[in-house]
């Protein structure tokens, strides 16, 4: 019941605010401006709902020092995305074929701060977080990674290899930032600058959903499993490789620093009693 307390209300608000977001695409500033309003009613929803049916101060959005953990996740996102994009284009895979929209750009901040303040809230902040707390860190990385991939499977351009990149490289790359660090403002930075930097920058393709008017009209050509194809440069054999990296450093700081659930005795029982079916 507890998660259908939480994930009932944010999951409204933030399919009410994607939906409006989406209708006014055709305008950068109302685009911006409702995204970013979807972003901050979202978290505070979720903030409300946390408190009600945990009787608990919701530390994971909390407000102190918020500005440095989301820039931190800017930086490493931003960094993680440019070195897939140098790499595709060092094997002329991608290619900038002249400049794109300003304003384009612009409506792309305020799309890409919805999504991915709505879905870390979902995936990581109610999903993984509870889930962790019955079944350990690691299962609830594979399961929550896993359900975030899939949910990638009704995008335009959808691949089942593209949910499998997005289930390694964000998925599980994104949950195992939540528990280094305990705070979702770091997955959340990590997500936008992502999704930002492919798509509002770099004019790539995000996750199948077409091609965006970002700063520069980007053009990706060749294997498919080096440039990602239709789906984008997320199904990349480099997007998998970075974002399997980070993971393994993150995993690496949750366990330094005691962060990391072990897996629980009820879970660790089905998992048996499953292979010995």
């Amino acid at each position: 019941m507890r998660f259908l307390k939480q994930l009932v209300p944010v999951a409204v608000v933030a399919f009410a605010g994607s939906t409006i977001v989406g209708a006014v695409q055709g305008s950068p500033l109302l685009t911006l401006l409702l995204g970013v309003a979807t972003a901050v009613l979202t978290v505070l929803v979720y903030a409300r709902v946390v408190r009600w049916s945990e009787r608990r101060v919701p530390a994971e959005v909390a407000t102190q020092g918020a500005a440095r953990a989301v820039g931190r996740g800017v930086l490493i996102g931003a960094g993680m995305f440019a070195a897939v994009i140098v790499n595709i284009a060092l094997l002329g895979g991608y290619r900038v074929d002249g400049l794109g929209s300003v304003t384009g750009a612009i409506g792309l901040l305020g799309f890409m701060a919805a999504a991915a303040v709505t879905e870390e809230l979902i995936f990581r902040g109610i999903l993984f977080r509870i889930v962790e707390e019955r079944t350990g860190t690691w299962m609830a990385l594979a399961l929550t990674g896993l359900l975030f991939g899939l949910s990638h499977l009704s995008n335009q351009h959808a691949s089942l290899w593209g949910a499998i990149a997005i289930a390694i490289e964000a998925g599980g790359m994104l949950a195992a930032a939540y528990a280094a660090t305990r705070t979702l403002w770091v997955p959340i930075g990590v997500h936008f600058a992502w999704n930002f930097t492919a798509a509002g920058i770099f004019g790539a393709e995000v996750s199948g959903n077409g091609a965006p008017e970002g700063l520069l009209h980007g053009v990706t050509s060749g294997n498919a499993l080096l440039t990602g194809g239709e789906f984008g440069p997320e199904a990349s054999l480099y997007a998998v490789l970075f974002g399997a990296l980070l993971m393994i450093v993150f995993m690496w700081l949750a366990r330094r620093r005691g962060n990391v659930v072990p897996l629980r005795r009820s879970a660790r029982s089905g998992a048996t009693a499953t292979l010995a079916q």
